[in-house]
């Protein structure tokens, strides 16, 4: 037995990190889509199609939130709890739940496992044992603070039971947090479009799933040194995630409010501070997770295409938001900025951002792009009755693993969901992987070629 094992431990160890991280989501996804093809998991107790099981395991594993039926009444309590289990994996990560899983059993951790999480979480490789455990500290954190107030909101304001209570907000908590927007209710928060205690905890939960742990471990850990020295001294990373994060937050409320206010389909019956929050919810939703308190297959064209722009930029890197991440866009103006000005370097607070990090950017924003465009023109073509800003959004949606839908992904044929399916799979796995295989395959050349200019605009 032994000498079998070898060789297999051999190729196991011998694999890219980054590689790793996308091999453990592909064969979670087939997990989930074993485990939703089981009777059991189904409302009417017989299996369901492989299809449909596949595309909700892997909107569920790569926290996206599209579906193609609907989750309170097709699936079983069993399956609505295993696609809980795979937004919580998805979310949390593959490679850094198993590696605190081994930290927990055996205390250490392996240098192979180490670069593992490293790919997936973005930390230096002495630091990851300590990131680990506030990663789940965080999350269990935040995902139980959520969960008691949504659950004491239904159960005393909303005339719910208990246990329904309860299994509304532990589902919206873990949903939430991780930027899934799974809901087992058929019109997801539409019924609470003019309730802030269910609306704000689960906007303030995606806000932060959607920073990032990075982020929020940067937080506590400057506000601990800062009651000790009196010193701030935010890294570039954490000043970029929490402005670029704000000043979206706030262009996607003002554009979803402007562009929203008379339509009689959304925000035109409402209440002037109902149309206020609802824009910011609908805002802070839109670049990392798929809930909706708003019919959004009745926006206008507009509105679309300005949410297909969030949705397309994302959340923070290393968190469970998808999109080519606030980061790299930021990276990407300053650059723009640095050529306009005839500057021969981009720089960001006083701070020179290096080659390699402005190619990073440029592509996974490029490859993103073509991606998106691809996926567009392969759905019009087996769906070209379809109109094209619809399209389009489903697509960018897929892609930066939001889960917002303009009521086509319920209709869309086979050959679409394989497109969504590939999307969601590639949006969630493949700018965490392409960055660090670019990160870890770096080398220097000992000899340069002659440098030359091709006419530019």
């Amino acid at each position: 037995m032994a000498q079998l094992l070898t060789p297999l431990r051999r190729l196991v160890l011998g694999v890219h990190p980054a590689r790793m991280v996308a091999l453990a989501f592909g064969f979670t996804v087939l997990v989930g889509t074993t485990l939703l093809a089981l009777p059991i998991a189904s409302e009417d107790g017989t299996s369901a199609p492989l299809l449909t099981c596949l595309f909700t395991a892997t909107s569920a594993v790569c926290v996206t939130g599209l579906i193609v039926v609907d989750t309170g009444t097709y699936w079983s309590g069993f399956g609505e709890w295993a696609i809980v289990l795979m937004i919580q994996v998805g979310g949390f990560g593959i490679m850094t739940l198993a590696s605190l899983l081994a930290l927990l059993m055996a205390g250490k951790l392996r240098l192979r496992m180490t670069l593992n999480v490293q790919a997936e979480t973005k930390t230096g490789i002495g630091e990851v044992r300590r990131v680990l455990l506030r990663i789940a500290a965080i999350t269990l954190a935040v995902e139980a603070a959520t969960a008691v107030i949504l659950t004491l909101r239904l159960w005393l304001s909303h005339g719910e039971s208990l246990g329904d209570a309860l299994h509304f907000g532990v589902y919206h908590a873990v949903s939430a947090f991780n930027n899934a927007g799974f809901s087992p209710r058929s019109d997801n928060m539409m019924g609470f479009a003019d309730d802030p205690w269910v609306l704000l905890p689960l906007a303030g939960a995606v806000i932060l799933g959607g920073l990032g742990s990075p982020v929020i471990i940067e937080v506590l850990r400057h506000r601990a040194r800062r009651r000790r020295t009196g010193r701030r001294g935010w890294t570039l990373h954490l000043k970029l995630t929490l402005l670029v994060s704000a000043v979206l937050l706030a262009v996607g409320t003002a554009m979803t409010l402007v562009l929203e206010w008379s339509n009689d389909g959304t925000f035109g019956p409402m209440a002037v501070d109902d149309k206020i929050f609802g824009a910011f919810f609908h805002s802070a939703v839109s670049r990392t997770a798929g809930f909706n308190a708003t019919d959004i297959g009745a926006m206008e064209p507009a509105t679309l295409l300005g949410t297909s722009v969030l949705m397309f930029i994302g959340g923070g890197a290393a968190s469970t938001a998808g999109g080519i991440k606030v980061t790299a866009f930021a990276v990407l103006g300053a650059a723009i900025l640095a050529e306009v000005r005839g500057d021969p370097a981009a720089g960001i607070f006083r701070r020179h951002l290096s080659p390699q990090v402005l190619r990073q950017a440029l592509t996974v924003a490029l490859l993103g792009i073509g991606l998106v465009i691809t996926a567009t023109i392969a759905l019009l073509t087996v769906m070209p009755d379809a109109p094209a800003e619809a399209v389009l959004f489903e697509a960018v949606s897929a892609f930066g693993t939001v889960g917002l839908s303009a009521n086509l992904t319920y209709d869309m044929p086979a050959a679409g969901q394989l497109i969504l399916i590939a999307l969601m799979f590639i949006g969630r796995v493949g700018p965490v992987t392409l960055v660090s295989a670019l990160a870890l395959r770096e080398r220097r050349r000992r000899y340069q070629h002659p440098e030359e200019r091709p006419i530019i605009g």
